[in-house]
């Protein structure tokens, strides 16, 4: 039982750490936000369909806290500090317009 719970933990932190450092991704200058979505984002979250990409939450259903939400990251995920000015507006429209709201 030790061994199964040492496992898990041990999962679960392997986890928390491929998606919650920082990332030094910089998109090409030409890369759609579809691209920057595949090349960025997609190790975490994977698309639900092919018309959906994420389900968002009601407070980062817009483009600026989207945005805010890449550069910066959070708890979990990790802050793509790189991806700047008309990637990240690419990156949000794309990401808006491809998702859900719940």
């Amino acid at each position: 039982m030790k061994k199964l719970n040492f496992a898990l933990t041990a999962s679960a932190l392997l986890v928390l750490v491929g998606c919650g450092g920082g990332r030094d991704y910089t998109p090409p200058a030409d890369a759609t936000g579809e691209k920057i979505f595949s090349s960025a984002c997609t190790e975490c979250h994977k698309p639900l369909s092919a018309n959906v990409a994420m389900i968002l939450s009601e407070n980062v259903a817009n483009k600026e806290a989207i945005i805010k939400k890449f550069q910066g990251g959070s708890m979990r995920m990790p802050a793509f500090k790189n991806i700047q000015g008309e990637s990240a507006d690419r990156l949000a429209d794309y990401v808006l317009a491809n998702s859900q709201v719940k």
